[in-house]
């Protein structure tokens, strides 16, 4: 590909094989524990308040915890990825609804090391209250439904003069794949996509991507 790029993707479900969210409700939450997200399907609360609500839930001690988290399965071909972005100097933004308390303990240091731009809701934890997403008030990027935009980073990003590359699975992504000049999706995004007869290139793993960026 020619010109200025700008790589942003989804983390759950896009880098991640599984989504926080699902993994740890198949594994912890009966359904009662689950109602919120029935509540925000029904257009009766946010992502945002649904996710808190049930991850207030949490009553683990944080070490079970991180031995859950770290038992997450991504994709390691991500790496080239912002291994290449970071060389020729091309922005590459995660962005997520979920929280960074568990992306920077899978991937924190792939983060610090490759300069990649976190976009997300702050996440604390304790065992008393749970896990609770702050989302960023002050950012140029907040939304009160999920926390972050993820569009306003697509559009943050064109209006820079970057051609954007997207990667995305879920529902969140539709608007910034709306917007971006490539889109690669999988799951629920890609059925939208090819519902909107956005042009859209599947994917399975950022070998994709990669190829993608390097012209192939």
């Amino acid at each position: 590909m020619a010109g200025s790029l700008a790589v942003v993707s989804d983390f759950d479900g896009t880098i991640s094989r599984d989504d926080f969210f699902w993994l740890i409700a198949d594994k912890y939450f009966d359904a009662p524990a689950l109602e919120p997200w029935n509540l925000y399907l029904r257009g009766e609360m946010s992502h945002l308040d649904a996710l808190n609500a049930i991850f207030s839930q949490i009553r683990l001690p944080e070490e079970e915890l991180y031995s859950f988290i770290d038992s997450i399965v991504w994709d390691k071909s991500f790496v080239s990825v912002a291994e290449y972005c970071f060389r020729r100097h091309i922005p590459l933004y995660i962005c997520s609804a979920g929280c960074d308390y568990y992306i920077n303990r899978l991937i924190g240091s792939l983060i610090s090391r490759w300069n990649i731009k976190l976009i997300t809701n702050h996440g604390v934890y304790d065992a008393a209250g749970g896990l609770k997403m702050i989302p960023p008030y002050d950012s140029e990027f907040y939304d009160a439904r999920v926390g972050i935009s993820k569009a306003g980073v697509v559009q943050s990003l064109k209006r820079q003069g970057y051609d954007v590359v997207f990667a995305g699975d879920g529902p969140p992504d539709f608007a910034p794949a709306q917007i971006a000049d490539v889109v690669f999706a999988k799951k629920i995004l890609l059925e939208k996509c090819l519902e909107a007869n956005i042009k859209t290139q599947p994917f399975e793993t950022f070998d994709d991507v990669y190829a993608c960026l390097q012209g192939g």
